[in-house]
């Protein structure tokens, strides 16, 4: 597949394409920041505390970013001509893998009645989370131009 150069792209759909990216980004680790100050509260319940109001509006946001990801990557990577995707394809893959495996735990966490401080620090310690943050600061380094 022939990919558009960055430079034959209008310069919405470049700006688009790298701000989809980084709003994906951005929302992940800043759900993941707030989970693990949430976490270290050890609050039983949501109910009651100004943090336990906003875990499930974070937890969303998170929710919403994952399943934007893996398009979001792969318009950035098509923006920016490179001439062999294979590996970033392949990657890709694994990205969309570590997504759907952190998508079902978050959504998991969102079904539950209520979020005590223990049910979210077992979600930070996810391999399957971590493992999505790890992708972003990787393609983060790769994807700079």
């Amino acid at each position: 597949m022939t990919l558009p150069s960055e430079e034959s792209l209008p310069p919405e759909a470049r700006n688009e394409a790298l701000s989809d990216f980084s709003a994906c980004c951005d929302a992940i680790e800043e759900a993941y920041e707030f989970m693990l100050a949430y976490a270290a509260q050890g609050l039983p319940t949501e109910e009651g505390s100004t943090s336990g109001s906003q875990i499930r509006t974070y937890l969303r946001k998170c929710e919403t970013a994952l399943t934007g990801l893996c398009d979001a990557v792969t318009s950035r990577v098509r923006q920016l001509n490179i001439p062999a995707t294979v590996p970033y394809d392949a990657f890709v893959s694994v990205v969309e893998r570590d997504v759907g495996s952190a998508h079902a735990a978050v959504a998991l966490v969102l079904a539950q009645p209520s979020i005590s401080s223990q049910l979210v620090d077992n979600l930070n310690a996810s391999i399957h989370l971590r493992a999505v943050l790890t992708d972003l600061f990787l393609l983060d380094e790769v994807l700079k131009k």
